[in-house]
């Protein structure tokens, strides 16, 4: 049976049966409020949420559930994506002593039978940092490295190291996990994250010159894996349509309450704020997979676009409390966000900005030719740090980021679905590839495996 008919059996099976007008649409603040009960219940229900696994398609399935007891009508889109499943994978210091350390795969890190090497210091991972003799020998990464996760990889695959500890960049005994490869192929040795703590500790032990020799075992596997994308459309009286999506998969440690179980609540209050709506244009919510391994829900999503009449796609990764709303460099978009800001009663203090980065799911949607907005929304430090890491739980998450961040978004989805002055429009391919040139991170994006280009 087909993924996607299994959601679904499971979905009518678990929806109460309520009509939409049963239950007008709440305010802001209780809509928020009640999108955060369900996110709070979600973490503690299924944890960490790694495409592929049992956890996220539960998850899934409940939420799927809760909209349609909402009365809106959610969809799944299936689609096909390297997948990987973590396993058994240890480090274990054997000179100067015995001693297990604190490990974390990353992402397509393949089966290892166990093997001993030494360690050597590669600082920030660069080709010249490499000391000679490296060849068969297991490199310890600053945390500080500017290198990106494909230049890391290449770089130690040409110097024959057998694995790599990657540092981590927060201290307090924490594990960054992350992909090894946006482009989803098995990774040519094991690619693990070490504690800052620990790393830092073997660092000294080299500068040392004191011998520091681990024995590493790893059983994580890549397979592929069919998955899902949520949608929930809320029809308009166009069939141009203002898309807001946020990624629903988080690393498997935690509970993925920050990243992006914050996105997972703003698209749901979103739900119960726009349905039943008399809007001008039509609103799409979509909750993206495989965001974190390689950004593989919205590079599906993306595709299914065709010619349809997309106004902007608003991407919900992490955002808190908005400071700033971001045209993400597209200049077509900055007069329509102008007004939107203009027209509010509490302005934002940064105001509109217009700055392009790479990492989440609007670069996609930015590569079909489509607007695409975000916000400067920091989370407070004491919280954003755990992103990541087993520490990233629903008690880091306070219900009033959600209440006063979904408040803002609210507005901006609001006005770009009423607004008479913005367009469905695409960007010229010409001008798509300037947007990422002018902002210099074209290379991480071929580096991706993402460039549509010559």
């Amino acid at each position: 049976m087909r993924l996607g008919i299994a959601f679904l059996v499971l979905v009518l099976a678990w929806a109460p049966a309520r009509a939409a007008e049963e239950a007008p649409p709440p305010a802001h603040a209780e809509s928020s409020r009640l999108a955060y009960a369900f996110l709070r219940n979600l973490c503690d229900d299924f944890g960490g949420r790694l495409t592929g696994g049992a956890a996220n398609r539960g998850a899934m399935q409940a939420l799927a559930a809760e909209l349609a007891s909402l009365g809106l009508k959610p969809e799944f889109q299936t689609f096909s994506m390297p997948g990987w499943e973590r396993g058994v994978d240890s480090v274990a210091l054997v000179e100067p002593f015995a001693r297990p350390l604190r490990v974390a795969s990353l992402a397509y890190t393949n089966p290892t039978a166990p093997f001993e090497a030494e360690v050597v210091d590669v600082a920030g991972g660069r080709s010249e940092d490499y000391p000679s003799g490296s060849q068969g020998k297991v490199a310890l990464l600053a945390p500080s490295s500017a290198l990106h996760i494909h230049e890391i990889v290449k770089n130690g695959k040409d110097r024959g190291v057998r694995a790599i500890l990657y540092i981590n960049r927060e201290a307090g005994g924490q594990l960054l996990a992350r992909t090894g490869s946006f482009q989803g192929g098995a990774l040519p040795f094991p690619l693990l994250s070490i504690t800052q703590e620990e790393g830092f500790w073997l660092q000294r032990l080299l500068a040392r010159k004191v011998s520091v020799k681990v024995k590493i075992e790893t059983t994580s596997r890549c397979r592929e894996i069919e998955t899902a994308n949520l949608r929930v459309r809320i029809p308009g009286r166009s069939s141009d349509t203002v898309i807001v999506g946020a990624h629903f998969d988080s690393w498997d440690l935690g509970q993925g309450a920050m990243d992006n179980g914050l996105g997972i609540a703003q698209l749901l209050a979103l739900a119960h704020l726009m349905r039943d709506r008399d809007l001008l244009r039509t609103v799409e919510l979509i909750w993206f997979n495989g965001e974190e391994q390689g950004l593989w829900g919205s590079r599906h999503a993306a595709r299914q676009l065709d010619n349809a009449p997309i106004v902007a796609m608003i991407n919900l990764d992490m955002v808190g409390v908005p400071i700033a709303v971001n045209a993400l460099g597209d200049e077509s978009s900055v007069p329509a966000l102008e007004r939107f800001h203009n027209g509010r009663k509490e302005r934002l203090p940064l105001g509109v900005q217009n700055v392009n980065w790479f990492g989440s799911d609007h670069t996609p949607y930015q590569l079909a030719g489509v607007r695409a907005i975000t916000f400067n929304a920091p989370i407070d430090r004491a919280s954003v740090r755990y992103y990541h890491d087993l520490a990233d739980t629903i008690d880091k998450l306070p219900e009033k980021v959600v209440v006063d961040s979904t408040a803002t978004i609210g507005d901006l989805v609001l006005a770009l679905a009423n607004d008479p002055k913005i367009e469905a429009f695409r960007r010229t391919s010409d001008k798509t590839e300037a947007l990422f040139t002018r902002f210099g991170i074209d290379r991480r994006v071929r580096d991706a495996g993402l460039w549509p280009f010559r």
